[in-house]
């Protein structure tokens, strides 16, 4: 199921001229959004300066700055891994599909504008579970004539239910790239964690590649402790955020073959320059080719 489209047409005043969204939103759009309460997506919106976020989301965000001011620059740090590792996947292993899990508010450097940019025919799955993402998705994130870009309102714990939507728009019998950028550690328990990276796998061919960037609680372990227990005071049991150590985030490509340099900080996987490699992040990252 597609979310319906939000524009200024619909009689919806959350989106108006690129400023911030008030607290006010047409619950007759979708009653599933609950403005007094923060949606991780639009916090992480906040923390990239953003401003498709509500006070709920601010509060959130600026109680987990003050607890861990270099949030944001770690935040920024996987953007740029995103955008380096979408290149790489579109340019040197030939990968024209892609299923981006968790995708939140359209940013720079989408996955599907860094695709068609080395591939116009990428064809590009985004998947959220938030009515704000998915509205803005559908407005701003607009493929090439060649290619095309799919928006699913779905649940990154069903992923049955991802895989049959997006066989609509993506050959699942062809190498697709998994991307689960800063989504994981939103599953508390590491087995259900584990179990959904499996699920996706199994049901790709060989030749797919899997993409991961997960908060690591041994970079930065004291800022990370403040930063999660402030974050986690705002977020609903279920949906808790847990950093995870290296071993356990490297354990999510178990039975598929790691790209060098392997499982690093996001910001060392191939930086395009010293700058990029200096950003101080919270984030271990990885790509992994399915044998």
């Amino acid at each position: 199921m597609f979310v319906t489209l939000v524009s200024e047409e619909d009689g919806v005043s959350a989106v108006e001229g690129g400023a911030a969204v008030t607290d006010e939103w047409d619950r007759a759009v979708d009653s599933r959004l609950n403005t007094g309460v923060p949606h991780v997506a639009r916090v992480y919106d906040y923390w990239l300066s953003g401003k498709d976020n509500f006070t709920a989301d601010r509060v959130a965000a600026e109680e987990a700055i003050a607890a861990f001011p270099g949030i944001r620059l770690s935040a920024q740090a996987n953007r740029a891994f995103l955008r380096r590792t979408v290149r790489y996947l579109a340019a040197a292993e030939g990968i024209r599909q892609f299923l981006d899990i968790g995708t939140g508010l359209p940013s720079a450097s989408n996955t599907h504008e860094v695709s068609q940019d080395t591939a116009p025919d990428s064809r590009v799955v985004y998947v959220d579970n938030d009515p704000l993402v998915l509205a803005h998705a559908r407005a701003l994130l607009t493929s090439t004539p060649e290619g095309a870009t799919a928006y699913l309102d779905a649940d990154l714990l069903d992923p049955g239910t991802i895989l049959n939507q997006a066989a609509g728009t993506l050959d699942l019998s062809r190498p697709v790239g998994i991307m689960l950028l800063a989504i994981l550690h939103y599953v508390p328990d590491l087995a259900e964690a584990r179990q959904i990276v499996a699920r996706l796998l199994a049901a790709l061919p060989a030749g797919s590649f899997l993409v991961i960037s997960h908060a690591g609680n041994d970079l930065m372990p004291d800022e990370v402790a403040a930063f999660e227990k402030s974050l986690n005071a705002h977020l609903p049991a279920g949906r808790q955020h847990v950093a995870r150590p290296l071993d356990a985030v490297t354990s999510f490509f178990d039975g598929v073959h790691l790209v060098e340099p392997g499982v690093v900080r996001v910001s060392d996987w191939r930086p395009d320059s010293p700058e990029e490699s200096a950003t101080p992040t919270i984030l271990w990252g990885g790509v992994a080719r399915k044998p």
